[in-house]
């Protein structure tokens, strides 16, 4: 809206011409997002008080999350809004990709919604039924595929990371991929919201750098320079992924050890559509393993244990999954397993940086 309505000003008055800077704009984003973060938040946590909107916790989880019990959910929603707010206000709102973020945002919120209504409305921490969520996330993730695909300078490529020019067209093949990338991340996601902050850190520190990787690949010159796929009109993503680091940081305000409130499946499915997302329209898709390489590391150690299970009848390779209850039940401090999670993910970002010159 600011762009729109302040940059066609400069030949009026020339500091206006700021607005027409993609790395500006990004900035006044993150500030954006993260004051409205911290002006919602407590209102915000009030009323999903007043509505008795609490987290419910598994019986067979690790007994010091007992306590947790009632702390106010779907504080995802005060992401989202704060994230969405600061996007139209600060974005290009004619480049198709930021609306693409939007809807998928806006989608995988919904579908993370119900699940945490119907959690809450039944008193159990259940929610959707597997099927149901595997349903909706998949249909929202082909729309996703199939505009990406048929975007007007899109390419249909796969970038392998450390080999130069090695650039396969995957073709039709691009939808199932997207498909699996999006879905995957989302649950992935989801899966390490399980520690009071475990999972806006290295979602915080992901959109960092896929912030950086859309502004480099929308620049065709920075592009050509690092041998990366050019993609047109994708670094306004850049105040997207912004506006998305300064509500993840706003949240991790109230959200940090002991938290005030959890984001839920609401914030957890809706972040994870949005990196899945970022990644594809960056033409960064293989990178994602590695700059969400902790959200991999969650993921599998749930689907090794379920596996080991069920093959060994009843032995488990973990003490408890996901990965990061492991650590708890070794007698690991919770803020001790959320800091270091909170490193690695940090470390797997500048590495992922550095393989933007390793071709």
């Amino acid at each position: 809206m600011f762009y729109h309505l302040l940059f066609p000003l400069k030949a009026y008055f020339s500091p206006f011409n700021v607005f027409r800077y993609i790395t500006f704009r990004s900035f006044a984003a993150i500030l954006t997002a993260l004051i409205i973060s911290l002006i919602v938040g407590p209102y915000c946590i009030r009323k999903l008080k007043e509505l008795q909107v609490g987290q419910f916790i598994r019986e067979d989880g690790p007994q010091s999350h007992f306590s947790k019990a009632g702390t106010p959910t779907m504080g995802g929603l005060m992401i989202i809004f704060s994230c969405l707010v600061s996007t139209l206000l600060w974005a290009d709102l004619r480049n198709p990709y930021i609306w693409l973020l939007i809807g998928v945002t806006l989608s995988f919120g919904l579908v993370g919604f119900l699940d945490d209504y119907r959690k809450v409305i039944k008193k159990q921490n259940q929610g959707l039924t597997g099927r149901e969520k595997l349903l909706g996330q998949t249909f929202i993730a082909l729309v996703a595929a199939f505009w990406l695909y048929f975007l007007p300078g899109f390419k249909h490529t796969l970038t392998i990371p450390f080999f130069e020019g090695v650039r396969p067209d995957l073709s039709w093949g691009f939808i199932p991929l997207a498909v699996l990338v999006i879905v995957g991340t989302a649950n992935a996601v989801n899966l390490t919201d399980g520690l009071d902050g475990l999972a806006i850190g290295p979602v915080t520190i992901a959109s960092v750098f896929y912030a950086i990787f859309a502004y480099l690949a929308g620049n065709a010159i920075v592009a050509r320079y690092l041998k990366i796929t050019f993609v047109p009109g994708v670094g306004e993503l850049t105040v997207f992924l912004g506006a998305v680091v300064g509500a993840g940081i706003g949240f991790l305000w109230f959200n940090s050890y002991p938290a005030q409130v959890f984001m839920g499946d609401v914030g957890a499915l809706a972040l994870g559509g949005v990196l899945g997302t970022a990644a594809l329209a960056t033409k960064q898709e293989i990178l994602l393993v590695l700059v969400g390489g902790l959200f991999v590391v969650e993921a599998l150690s749930v689907i090794l244990q379920v596996s080991f299970f069920k093959v060994t009848n009843g032995r488990r390779i973990f003490r408890m999954a996901p990965i990061h209850h492991h650590f708890e039940l070794k007698g690991w401090p919770e803020p001790k397993v959320i800091v270091r999670f909170w490193i690695i993910a940090i470390v797997l970002g500048i590495l992922s940086l550095s393989t933007l010159k390793l071709r």
